[in-house]
């Protein structure tokens, strides 16, 4: 088995698989925390560490996942468009969501709506992960702290910066 530090794509292939399947299970748990509890603080937190967790998943999936699509795929280019454009009426709720305190009559129809488009998403991606979990962007860091600073400087929401001093849940 080859250490994370060679930078195999064993191990690069693992952590992407990993880090996908991972972001999917916590978007899901954030999901059902928001929706779990009737404490507004600890709603607010919720909202916070999803919205977080969507924004960074994004970024890797648009960083990495779609250039691979259209590198390795024969109609990649079509899918990753596609996906660009699912990602972004996700990303339209995420900011309307991520601005909504718990209060608002849209919180939790808006938080709906939004999983609702993200988990068709996520089934389709599941779909096609498979054809792209080998490649990775030439360009792209693989190693800590950089690969998670190259994905933050392309942050697909102009407030995301606020985040840093949003408050979180205790448990995640």
């Amino acid at each position: 088995m080859a250490s994370a530090a060679s930078g195999s794509s064993a191990t690069r292939t693992s952590s992407i698989s990993d880090t996908v399947k991972h972001d999917h299970v916590a978007l899901r748990n954030g999901y059902n925390k928001i929706l779990g509890t009737t404490d507004l603080d600890e709603k607010r937190r919720w909202q916070n560490q999803f919205t977080w967790d969507l924004a960074r998943h994004a970024v890797g999936e648009e960083l990495v996942v779609y250039p691979a699509l259209e590198k390795v795929l024969a109609d990649g280019k079509r899918l990753a468009d596609r996906d660009r454009e699912e990602h972004q009426t996700v990303k339209e709720y995420l900011y309307k969501f991520q601005a909504l305190k718990p209060t608002d009559t849209e919180f939790e129809p808006t938080l709906r709506n939004l999983w609702g488009d993200l988990s068709a998403h996520m089934r389709k991606r599941r779909g096609r992960f498979g054809a792209v979990r080998e490649w990775r962007h030439p360009t792209a860091p693989d190693k800590p702290p950089f690969e998670t600073v190259a994905g933050l400087m392309a942050a697909p929401m102009d407030k995301l910066t606020d985040i840093i001093f949003r408050r979180f849940p205790e448990e995640v």
